[in-house]
């Protein structure tokens, strides 16, 4: 009697028949993954160590060009705005996308209706958004105007030009666009809850604020953690809103960095310093995201035990 060794190797090759399409599917994406996205990011914040001017130039200057950066005012400014912007942006969307999950999870009639109408405006680009308000906030046509035409001739709102108040328009604007996504990632966490938990808080007669402070917020906590983060990210990268509604002014009061990165790299001519101001973006936004990525990876483990 004859005993054959197992043929251990032919499991293993049958897995990577079977993967073999998925690779060889994925493989363009991976490829611009690395090449392109690590590549110019590799490749930004090298030159933000060198003396680059209209031109890359692969010098080594060491840390001259933030010297320079946190020397200038036009980016500390930006700075302030962008920390005073992501504040006000990030928590009104939390807020008010939360209370738009609650009223429409509250089986309203024309539901459907509802969600198309505060997700719209996700769907329209920060250019067609900061057109749509420039207009709307113009002194001169848009919603001053129109009030005084009523009737109110004392009535003022010039907010996006006065220097003083122009960043909260640009508040204004983006969380009208971005509340809606907000307000759908929430609706879907209200959807999981248990009907039951809610027929045991009307049997305790707790307050159904109390229910939402206390029971439903923290289940929606992984929800709201990926929204901030996606808001984070949104904040990071504005730029079109600003271009389109107030071009950085008036004067530089509603400078962002990733306005000032553009013009350095296309107007100034200063490629070295846009690339020390965009290390320092990519800096901010890889500390504000570690965490959610380490919870995220957290969880995922913890599910697994």
């Amino acid at each position: 009697m004859s005993l054959s060794a197992p043929a251990t190797g032919r499991p293993i090759a049958r897995r990577l028949r079977a993967k073999l399409p998925v690779l060889l599917a994925l493989t363009p994406a991976i490829v611009i993954g690395f090449v392109v996205y690590l590549g110019a990011m590799v490749w930004t914040v090298r030159l933000s160590f060198s003396t680059s001017k209209m031109l890359p130039v692969l010098d080594w200057a060491g840390f001259v060009q933030y010297d320079r950066l946190f020397a200038t005012e036009r980016f500390i400014l930006a700075a302030q705005h962008i920390a005073v912007f992501g504040a006000l942006f990030i928590t009104l969307c939390l807020v008010l996308g939360f209370l738009l999950a609650v009223a429409i999870d509250q089986n309203v009639r024309g539901e459907a209706l509802f969600r198309t109408i505060f997700l719209y405006p996700f769907s329209m680009s920060f250019v067609v958004t900061g057109l749509v308000w420039q207009w709307f906030l113009n002194p001169q046509l848009g919603l001053q105007q129109t009030v005084r035409g009523f009737g109110f001739s004392d009535f003022k709102f010039d907010w996006i030009v006065n220097q003083d108040f122009v960043i909260f328009t640009l508040v204004i604007a983006a969380v009208w666009q971005a509340s809606g996504l907000v307000m759908a990632i929430l609706l879907a966490g209200l959807r999981g809850v248990d009907a039951e938990l809610w027929k045991a808080a009307r049997i305790d007669a707790i307050p159904t604020w109390r229910v939402y402070v206390s029971i439903i917020l923290p289940m929606l906590t992984p929800m709201l953690a990926t929204a901030a983060a996606l808001l984070a990210v949104s904040v990071a990268r504005l730029y079109d809103l600003v271009v389109a509604m107030t071009k950085g002014g008036p004067g530089l009061s509603s400078e962002v960095p990733a306005k000032f990165i553009m013009d350095n790299f296309f107007e100034r001519s200063n490629v070295g310093l846009g690339s020390a101001a965009a290390t320092m973006l990519l800096a901010t936004v890889v500390v504000v995201l570690a965490p959610w990525f380490y919870a995220q990876q957290f969880r995922k483990r913890r599910g697994r035990a």
